[in-house]
């Protein structure tokens, strides 16, 4: 059985997103997950997610077009890695879920503060969508 790929939409602005992003893709595979910096020309155009949103969250987007995003979206890749991905159905657990969706969304919106910006937004030209 071959496994779907999926493609993760990170914040390429963002230290700790871009660093997050390869750690993911060396972690599970290139074979099992791209990354692309959403930032990048048409890649929002080619999966449909809106600018607003992927700055908000992480999105992934999978091949048969199905997108999960904040949380979800990592456990969502966590899920496709053979013997290992039935942890990822702990986020599913009632509580649990709000409470990751709810430290993902405090990380996300400071994520600029906490970690900082790329060299290329370090003249100013990028901000955080509130």
């Amino acid at each position: 059985m071959t496994q779907a790929r999926l493609t993760a939409l990170y914040d390429g602005d963002c230290r700790f997103c871009t660093r997050s992003a390869r750690d993911l893709q060396r972690r599970f595979g290139k074979d099992r997950l791209a990354v692309r910096n959403f930032h990048e020309p048409g890649v929002l155009d080619e999966t449909g997610v809106a600018r607003d949103a992927a700055m908000k969250r992480l999105h992934v987007v999978t091949d048969a077009g199905r997108v999960y995003a904040g949380a979800e979206a990592i456990a969502r890749i966590v899920a496709s890695v053979p013997l290992v991905g039935w942890l990822a159905y702990v986020y599913y657990v009632p509580g649990l879920r709000q409470l990751a969706e709810l430290v993902y969304g405090v990380i996300a919106k400071n994520r600029y503060r906490l970690f900082g910006k790329t060299e290329a937004c370090d003249g100013g030209t990028c901000h955080l969508h509130e």
